[in-house]
Formats: structure tokens, sequence, C-alpha cells
């Protein structure tokens, strides 16, 4: 288990799959905003087997941004990464944000008052008062996929209380972290409800809060991802009812 560095207040986890094209632009916006910033950071990106130049680009910006850091991982699904990310990051609030931007780094300033109150994960959401989605999801697409997610989430895993699982933009205290993402097993995309839930299990405070989102038109998230991903719920049931995640 990592120690993490007391000085350190936070860490950005980008996980990364052939991003060549939207990491530069990324990595850009999240250097000019932490290099403003008075606390000592880290971003994280995780490369998770990508078949382009992703892992390049990260070395090439090495030297602009010291503290910036790669980590080579296997193709394993965008869970894998995160938790790579997460368990080797070294600040005391761990932030995994999506290699397209859609959620801006400067948000982050929103979660850091519910950590000094006690909380110990702090989710962006596109589903509660105040979100702004940018253009707005298309009705039919909502209804058929974030909607129907939602409800079966919901129904099969809990967290009855939270609006959106799957927004990319979730940050935990390191303490949370150490507890939660070594017992995480999913490893594509519904590996979200399963560390919020592991988090409800240990104990942690969860707060939801509004953010701007830019949304992706071009999204490939369809029908098939949203049956694998309800796969994925049932195997988080299963694991609850059969202890898999301690008692």
């Amino acid at each position: 288990m990592l120690l993490y560095n007391r000085n350190m207040r936070l860490s950005v986890i980008i996980p990364a799959y052939n991003e060549e094209q939207r990491l530069p632009g990324t990595l850009k916006a999240v250097d000019e905003y932490l290099r403003k910033q008075s606390y000592e950071y880290e971003v994280v990106v995780v490369n998770g087997g990508s078949k382009d130049r992703t892992a390049d680009i990260v070395r090439e910006s090495m030297s602009a941004m010291p503290y910036l850091r790669l980590v080579e991982t296997e193709n394993r699904g965008k869970g894998y990464a995160v938790q790579r990310g997460m368990l080797e990051a070294k600040g005391d609030i761990r932030l995994f944000t999506d290699a397209d931007n859609s959620t801006s780094i400067d948000q982050v300033e929103k979660m850091f008052p519910w950590f000094d109150q006690g909380y110990g994960v702090v989710i962006g959401s596109r589903d509660v008062q105040g979100a702004i989605l940018n253009p707005p999801q298309p009705w039919f697409r909502n209804l058929i996929t974030a909607e129907s997610f939602k409800l079966l989430r919901k129904i099969l895993v809990g967290l009855w209380d939270i609006e959106d699982s799957q927004c990319g933009f979730k940050a935990f205290s390191a303490k949370a972290t150490q507890a939660v993402f070594p017992k995480s097993v999913i490893e594509r995309f519904a590996f979200d409800p399963e560390v919020l839930s592991l988090a409800r299990k240990y104990g942690y405070k969860i707060k939801e809060i509004p953010v701007t989102w830019v949304n992706d038109i071009h999204s490939k998230v369809g029908i098939m991802s949203m049956v694998k991903m309800g796969i994925d719920l049932l195997r988080i049931r299963w694991n609850m009812i059969t202890s898999k995640y301690g008692s």
C-alpha cells in the first residue's frame, strides 16, 4: 500500500486509450489551470495499452510539465486504468477525469469544501439541480441509455440517493482510495457504481455536486455497451450477496 504525501493536495488521474487527438488539449487545459494554484499537485496519465501515440504525447509533455507522470497498463478497461492510477497517486485528494476534458479541471474547486467537511467521496453530476449539459443530450438517447441504466443500477446495486453514477469526474480522499480501490474488480465502464457502493459500505460519506458537462455528440455508448454494463451490475450484486467485498 502506498503512503500518500501529506504536502500534495491534489492528484489528477486521466485514463487514456487511443487519445492522441484529444489528450494534448486536455493536458494543456489542466496545466494552465494547475500552474495558477498555490498547492502541490500531480497529473497521472494511465495509458491502457493504446495503439496510437498516446504514451509518446505524455512523454513529450513531461519536460514542460515536471509534475506529469505516465503509468502504462494493458488494455483491460477504464475501470482497471482508473484503479491503477488512483492507487499509484500520492495526493490527499485524488480526482479521476476523462481524457476528453468533458468536465473542466477548475470545477474541482467546488469539491474541496466538502472534503474539508469530512466527506470521503465527492462526485460530479449531470443530473442534479445546477448541472449544465452543453449541448443537451437528445431525450430519446437519455431515456434509452442513461435513465434505463440509472433505474437498473438503483434496483440491483442501490445508491438510491445518487442520481448520476457515471459522470467521469470523481474525487476520493487518500484514505477512501486506499479502502475502496484495492477491492474493486469491475474493470470496465460499470466500475463507478462498484466503487461508490464500496465507499458507502466502508462508511465514507458521498456528496454529489452539479458540474458543467461538455457533451460529446459523437459518443459511441449505445445499447450493446449498456447491456455489458448491465451484466456488470449483476456481477456487483452477486459479489455483494456472496460477501466477495468482505463482511
